[in-house]
């Protein structure tokens, strides 16, 4: 038996262009999110209004394009290492040769997501 303070689900998922994102936990405080990105593939070239997120990447290698000092900078993260991506840092994220695991966890804002860069055609919207 679950005590009653106690929730136990299963994680919804969101298929992309890119791969897919489990949603784990959404409430008012906070998010949390599993996302693959598979090899080859990339998300959006995009900023947050008011979502402030921190990743942990799992598996794979991971490429990380953003703005450093004004300039468009690719860096290389390794299974093993979390970022910080502050509200208005403009930034994308990419599978390098292999499928990529992550872990997400953010401010609730899911749907704030401006788009500047989109090789699937979604720049300027907020779909899936």
């Amino acid at each position: 038996m679950t005590p009653p303070n106690i929730r136990i689900g299963t994680p919804r998922i969101v298929k992309k262009p890119w791969g897919e994102e489990r949603v784990f936990a959404e409430n008012a405080r906070y998010a949390g999110k599993v996302l693959k990105v598979t090899s080859g593939q990339s998300l959006s070239y995009q900023f947050h209004e008011r979502k402030e997120e921190t990743l942990l990447v799992l598996e794979g290698r991971l490429g990380l394009e953003t703005e450093i000092d004004g300039e468009r900078a690719v860096l290389s993260l390794e299974a093993g290492t979390s970022f910080h991506i502050v509200p208005g840092a403009r930034h994308r994220i990419f599978a390098e040769a292999v499928d990529c695991l992550l872990v997400e966890v953010s401010s609730p804002e899911l749907d704030d997501v401006v788009r500047l860069e989109d090789r699937y055609g979604r720049e300027g919207t907020k779909a899936p």
